[in-house]
C-alpha cells in the first residue's frame, strides 16, 4: 500500500473553553432533494461570538440527514439521489411499510448517510473547504418539516 507524506501538525488555537449557544432551526422541504442551510449555520456562527471551536448540526428525524457536499455543481446532487436511489430503492421488499413506500428507503439512506456533523471553527468561520455546504437530504417524497439543532462551543 503506498501512503503520501504526512506533514507536521499546525497549531491553531488552544485555550480554554469559554462559551457555548444552541439553537433550533426548522427547514420545511419540498419533498426528496438536498436543501443547502450552510449561511444559515454560518449567521448562528457569527451571532454566537465564538472565534475557535466546533459547531455540530444535528438532524432530528430518522428519514431525512445530513452531509458536507459539493456546492458548485448541482449535477452533484443529482447523481448522489440517483445512487442513493440504487442503494435504497422504493418498492423493494422491506416489511416495514406502514408510512408508505418511500419511508423505509428514506431509513436506510438515513443509516449510510448522517445525522450530526461536526465543523471545526478557525477564526471566527466553518473550516469548511472552498466547494463544501451542509445541506439537509430529504429522503421522503412529500414535504416536511425537518427541525435542526445548531450547538457551538469554543472561545
Amino acid at each position: 500500500m503506498r501512503q503520501g507524506k504526512i506533514g507536521p501538525v499546525e497549531p491553531l488555537a488552544s485555550g480554554v473553553v469559554e462559551r457555548h449557544a444552541s439553537g433550533r432551526l426548522t427547514i420545511a422541504t419540498q419533498g426528496q432533494g438536498f436543501t443547502d442551510f450552510t449561511g444559515a449555520v454560518s449567521g448562528f456562527v457569527r451571532g454566537s461570538g465564538i472565534r475557535d471551536g466546533l459547531v455540530t448540526v444535528f438532524c432530528r428525524h430518522t428519514s431525512a440527514s445530513l452531509t458536507i457536499q459539493e456546492n458548485a455543481d448541482p449535477d452533484v446532487q443529482t447523481d448522489l439521489m440517483t445512487a442513493l436511489d440504487g442503494f435504497a430503492p422504493r418498492g423493494a421488499p422491506y416489511v416495514h411499510g406502514a408510512e408508505g413506500p418511500d419511508d423505509m428507503p428514506a431509513h436506510i439512506r438515513t443509516l449510510v448517510t448522517n445525522s450530526a456533523l461536526s465543523i471545526p471553527l478557525v477564526e471566527g468561520r466553518m473550516a469548511l473547504g472552498t466547494w463544501q455546504g451542509i445541506y439537509l437530504i430529504e429522503h421522503r417524497d412529500r414535504p416536511h418539516r425537518r427541525e435542526i439543532i445548531l450547538n457551538v462551543i469554543g472561545a
